[in-house]
């Protein structure tokens, strides 16, 4: 039976600064936007000097996603996506709160790298512009990062992200609120410094038109637009007379700016200082202003899920061919992979069947991509290829996953590779990495022959393997290699019996 498809979908932006949720119907393959939801909670405030996220702070986002799970509550799974972003990367304390945070939503929660948000935040643009051929230049100030990006109609081409925002940059120069000239010059030089390196791959020259994509830049476009210093989005004219307004005052209080409002206000000094810099640096002129960003880039590759054109499988694939993996004997394996999952119910996992299929599947696509560094310990080299590299599409958690079964696949079987996953996965990996290992190891000669019929049971902790027609006689190897997994297994709380 084919899985019905939602009537609603959402996507949840749990940004450094503010907090956004959009609500979609899903009609006939297209998106109509029908709920918004904003909160401004200034996550990365609440960072104390150890990087852990203090309770005031934590408590007070709680309240707020709180709210935003009242509507979401009914919608069912797979059809909700949340991603956190700088402050919840950069937290220590993060993944305490995510617990707590998923409870309150009632759906799982993403950390994204800051690529992916780069990546995201273009879809988000090219959806809410349409084709284009013009090559765009994308900016996004968030609470804890800037994004940079460059792509042609739907496809980001370079991506970049900056360990800065409108948050950040506040705090650390314009502590209270205070202004001075001295002060907003060092910002400056501090954004500049930041940006230096990428300042090449982003000049004017490489691009045809500049958009912003963010509640700072929108703000600031405002402010130049209600103050009559830009009539055409925010240029470097209008950004030279707003500094010459911010740096005659002493304190963020008595900027008397017309939209410019309370709740913006305390981190509005950090934004500017971010599209100052970008504009002198990169040699901006003019930047028009998207509705889309993030949270629309997440519902549109949400849509993507939805209809079977997910790009983690692109991903997954381009990885594989750039590391040169055998592509023929991936699929012996993973043919034998799926013949498993076939005769297994869901009593060894908690995740649902087509989930556990996937991840298990792009595993074995990429369970041999360290042996492109070496052959020695390549299931390590593997491993973190997977967990450090970017792939567009997944979430941190997701390459965590990955890469536990690529490290898990052979050799020692340890318990401790999976505690660190989140529920349910520090549960259900243990089961799909013995299935990827006992594919594995019938493959082990890699021929074309077909690997025999067998049936496969599991039970908590003990695994069945029955082979016909006493297949196991005529096949030593293969006898011996089982003797051998099942010491591994063993000696981390499993059983392995085969005849």
């Amino acid at each position: 039976m084919s899985e019905e498809l939602p009537h609603n979908v959402a996507a949840i932006d749990l940004g450094s600064n503010s907090f956004h949720m959009i609500v979609c119907k899903l009609e006939k393959g297209k998106l109509h936007t029908i709920d918004r939801l904003k909160e401004m909670v200034r996550l990365a405030s609440g960072l104390d000097d150890q990087k852990n996220l203090d309770i005031k702070t934590q408590n007070q986002a709680l309240k707020c996603l709180e709210r935003f799970g009242q509507r979401i509550r009914n919608f069912p799974p797979g059809s909700v996506r949340i991603v956190g972003t700088n402050t919840l990367r950069t937290a220590k304390n993060s993944r305490e709160f995510i617990i707590k945070a998923e409870k309150a939503l009632g759906h799982p929660i993403d950390i994204i790298s800051g690529i992916e948000e780069a990546r995201l935040i273009y879809q988000g643009v090219a959806n809410s512009l349409g084709s284009n051929a013009n090559s765009r230049f994308v900016m996004d100030i968030g609470g804890g990062s800037t994004e940079y990006i460059i792509g042609i109609d739907d496809i980001a081409q370079v991506k970049e992200s900056l360990a800065m925002g409108c948050v950040t940059v506040s705090q650390k120069f314009f502590k209270d609120g205070v202004i001075s000239k001295k002060a907003f010059k060092k910002a400056v030089l501090y954004a500049q410094q930041k940006l230096g390196p990428f300042q090449q791959q982003f000049n004017r020259k490489h691009w045809d038109e500049a958009i912003g994509a963010s509640g700072s830049l929108r703000c600031i476009h405002k402010v130049l637009l209600t103050m009559q210093w830009s009539n055409n989005g925010i240029t470097q004219e209008g950004l030279k007379k707003l500094v010459a307004h911010i740096t005659q005052h002493n304190h963020i209080n008595d900027l008397n700016l017309p939209e410019l409002t309370k709740e913006r206000l305390p981190v509005f000094l950090g934004g500017v200082v971010i599209i100052y810099a970008s504009f002198q640096k990169l040699q901006i002129e003019q930047m028009t202003l998207s509705d889309g960003a993030l949270r629309e880039g997440l519902v549109h590759d949400l849509l993507g899920r939805i209809y079977n054109h997910d790009i983690r499988s692109q991903s997954i694939k381009t990885i594989a061919e750039n590391y040169h993996t055998d592509i023929v004997h991936t699929r012996r394996v993973a043919a034998t992979v799926s013949y498993m999952l076939n005769q297994l119910d869901s009593s060894c996992c908690t995740e649902n069947s087509k989930t556990i299929t996937q991840f298990l599947l792009w595993a074995v696509s990429l369970h041999e991509i360290g042996r492109n560094i070496a052959h020695s310990q390549y299931h390590k080299h593997g491993a973190y290829i997977i967990e450090n590299g970017d792939f567009p599409g997944f979430s941190r958690q997701d390459q965590q996953l990955l890469a536990t079964l690529v490290l898990s696949h052979r050799k020692k079987f340890s318990a401790s590779y999976f505690k660190k996953l989140p529920e349910p996965w520090n549960k259900d990996t243990p089961y799909l990495a013995i299935i990827l290992r006992l594919a594995i190891l019938l493959h082990r000669n890699r021929h074309t022959m077909e690997t025999p019929e067998f049936k496969i049971s599991i039970q908590p902790e003990v695994i069945t393997l029955s082979f016909t027609n006493d297949w196991l006689v005529t096949a030593p190897l293969t006898d011996t290699d089982l003797q051998i997994e099942a010491r591994y297994l063993h000696a981390a709380g499993y059983h392995l019996i085969y005849a």
